[in-house]
């Protein structure tokens, strides 16, 4: 008789569980729009929920140690006049968030690491190209500032929040709604996939589609892909009898796929989550109550089913904290927070081990805060690798980091022509300049921040005080 050969893997027994009920984000009306993103976006500092709102699109920012129940008048992020469709942390900053929404507009928010004691209504910079809703949004992940919407006008718009300007306008690639946008991981290539069925692999600064396959999964419905960390494409769809599959594609060879595997008949569009430090692929559907997770290998089979994460709830959203956000002491691999009706369950992988030391072949050096590129480097050709830290010691998050917006202005250039009036044009009047008034801005700015939080810790106090005497 011939023996089982099993595979040998450090991830063969990774397992999933919920944290405790304290440790959870109760009492969060999650948004109930009809739309296939996560509705929620996660980084080391901050979870950020979309939620229900009346009279225009709100989502919530918590400070992630702030579990429990939520306070009904907990602040909002309130700029949009119509529902968010998407929310995405900047990799390089984690004070700030851009959101998407159905008023076609992409909003970018500075995020104070103190809790604001009012709804933050004004965003840093407005994003103005689409003519239909917003529904995707993506940064670069080694460029700064660069930042990626689609809309449901079939536009991919790449915008350089640096200045509030577009640095790209790619039309007339997609006939048809976008259903998803993912970077390679240096960011020189996108995959996207439409509703016309066409997978298309596109070089944004050349504004041409490379290669494009159609139908990688013959059924109707919504199709998504992401780049592998060598370049591979790992798509989700469904069969011609509606059951969901998943297929590996090398781009060598775009015509069949090196790996597909069907899994069931349910109708939830399978989200797909990478972590390219373990090479491991984790598929959330909504409306699932469960998480499988696949390893990637080089050689085939390529796909390998590790396990499935099971709970008794189905999931309305799901948000994937960044490698640096996890707890390296406790073996954490993934972290997700899976959003309920009314809740946030934080759900932990990890991977066991006897050991209490740092272990290194679970945490290979991973992507850090620092961008590799500026915008103007990115779009003028050049290319660059992620800057990655190590995790040995944990990660510290970074203090709060201000984003500041430079616009083009006409009043940055001098006057043209002479001056009629003397009294404008003494010599010893000195006008202040753009650079003075914004400074003043900035300090003004920093007085109002540190007055709402003198407010909100008095308003605390009182709470206290009034508790105590009740």
């Amino acid at each position: 008789m011939s023996r089982r050969v099993v595979r040998q893997s450090k991830f063969r027994h990774v397992f999933g569980q919920p944290v405790k009920a304290d440790q959870m984000y109760e009492d969060i009306r999650v948004s109930k729009v009809t739309w296939d993103s996560s509705f929620c976006a996660v980084n080391p500092k901050f979870v950020a929920i979309i939620v229900e709102s009346g009279g225009g699109g709100a989502f919530m920012v918590l400070p992630l140690a702030k579990t429990g129940r939520v306070d009904k008048n907990h602040p909002l992020v309130t700029g949009h006049t119509a529902p968010v469709l998407d929310i995405d942390w900047c990799p390089h900053n984690d004070n700030v968030i851009a959101s998407a929404s159905e008023d076609t507009t992409v909003m970018v928010w500075q995020i104070p690491d103190y809790v604001p004691t009012r709804n933050i209504t004004e965003p840093i910079v407005t994003l103005e190209g689409h003519s239909k809703r917003v529904g995707i949004i993506t940064w670069h992940p080694t460029a700064r500032n660069v930042l990626l919407s689609a809309g449901g006008d079939n536009l991919l718009i790449l915008w350089d929040v640096g200045t509030g300007e577009v640095l790209l306008m790619l039309d007339d690639m997609h006939g048809d709604l976008i259903y998803n946008v993912g970077w390679n991981r240096t960011g020189s290539l996108l995959v996207t996939t439409c509703k016309d069925k066409h997978v298309r692999i596109i070089d944004p600064r050349k504004q041409q589609v490379v290669t494009e396959k159609v139908k990688p999964h013959e059924g109707a419905r919504p199709i998504r892909a992401i780049f592998m960390a060598d370049g591979k494409i790992f798509t989700t769809g469904f069969s011609k009898m509606s059951e969901r599959q998943l297929a590996l594609w090398d781009l060598k060879n775009f015509e069949e796929p090196i790996a597909l595997q069907e899994m069931d008949t349910s109708n939830g569009v399978l989200l797909p989550f990478y972590d390219p430090d373990s090479s491991i692929v984790y598929l959330c559907g909504k409306g699932d109550s469960s998480i499988r997770y696949f390893e990637i290998t080089a050689e085939a089979p390529y796909v390998h089913y590790l396990s499935t994460y099971s709970s008794k709830e189905p999931q309305r959203g799901m948000g994937f904290m960044p490698k640096r956000g996890l707890d390296v002491s406790k073996c954490e691999i993934a972290r997700f927070f899976k959003l309920h009706e009314r809740k946030c369950e934080p759900i932990v992988m990890t991977v066991p081990r006897k050991s209490d030391l740092f272990q290194d072949d679970l945490y290979p050096d991973t992507p850090g805060p620092e961008p590799a590129l500026e915008a103007a480097e990115w779009l003028a050709g050049k290319d660059a690798a992620p800057i990655l830290v190590s995790l040995r010691d944990g990660y510290a998050p970074v203090k709060n980091r201000e984003l500041k917006v430079t616009r083009k202005n006409i009043l940055d250039k001098p006057p043209v022509g002479p001056c009629r009036s003397h009294s404008t044009c003494d010599a010893n009047f000195s006008r202040p300049s753009l650079e003075d008034l914004l400074e003043e801005i900035r300090s003004l700015r920093h007085t109002v921040q540190a007055q709402e939080k003198r407010i909100s810790d008095l308003e605390n106090k009182l709470c206290k005080f009034t508790n105590g005497t009740a």
